[in-house]
């Protein structure tokens, strides 16, 4: 069940990661050359981008992506079970539901997660080199140069600190959830809705702590 798991969340959700990826280079790309005012050196540019991709945009957009599609389904999943009295099932059969059901979707989560973050980095810094080296006419040595010599390993360790804790965040609020379900479809739809929220509202909330407390 965990690799079911893991092909769910990570594979199942790679596609929207990797839109999602793409016009988070291209936007960090235009927003940092409007805010650069002066003759900066041009290498700067990779810097910002790198260090805005790795510490904020790559963890947390993957985690709130990852919220809106897995969140839900879990909660979906779960709460149909227990209308369904599939988990009244398994209760009967000595097995416990709360070890069997959410144990392998906090684990799937919490391996996937980090994966789909660092792939997002990467796609994110790939298209915004490409993009300031064809319209902004900075090369690509520059560009990287930027982005390697500035390079701090805490910019990435801190960045895959927030992915692990967010995807304890978004399995447990999944899970939990859909074991609260007590009445029909309507309260299943409402579990989901629910999920994806306090989910979302724990990720920006952790996303300031952790960064307080590895950056501040």
């Amino acid at each position: 069940m965990i690799l079911d798991q893991v092909y769910d969340v990570g594979f199942g959700t790679l596609p929207l990661i990797l839109v999602i990826s793409i016009f988070t280079g291209l936007v960090s790309t235009v927003q940092t050359v409007y805010q650069i005012v002066g003759p900066m050196p041009k290498y700067i540019l990779g810097y910002t981008v790198g260090r805005m991709v790795l510490i904020e945009l790559g963890p947390v957009l993957t985690a709130l992506m990852v919220t809106g599609r897995c969140a839900s389904s879990m909660a979906a999943e779960i709460g149909t079970m227990r209308v369904t009295e599939q988990i009244d099932a398994l209760e009967v059969m000595a097995i416990d539901p709360y070890r069997f059901l959410s144990l392998p979707r906090i684990i799937g989560t919490f391996i996937a997660l980090p994966m789909l973050a660092v792939i997002s980095e990467a796609v994110a810094l790939v298209v915004s080199a490409v993009y300031a080296h064809y319209f902004l006419n900075i090369p690509f040595s520059l560009y990287n140069y930027g982005l390697v010599h500035f390079f701090f390993a805490r910019d990435l360790f801190g960045g895959l600190i927030k992915t692990v804790v967010f995807s304890f965040v978004i399995a447990t609020a999944g899970c939990y959830y859909g074991f609260k379900v007590q009445g029909g479809a309507r309260e299943v739809g409402q579990a989901a809705t629910k999920a994806v929220v306090t989910a979302s509202i724990m990720i920006l909330i952790l996303d300031f702590l952790v960064a307080l407390v590895v950056f501040g």
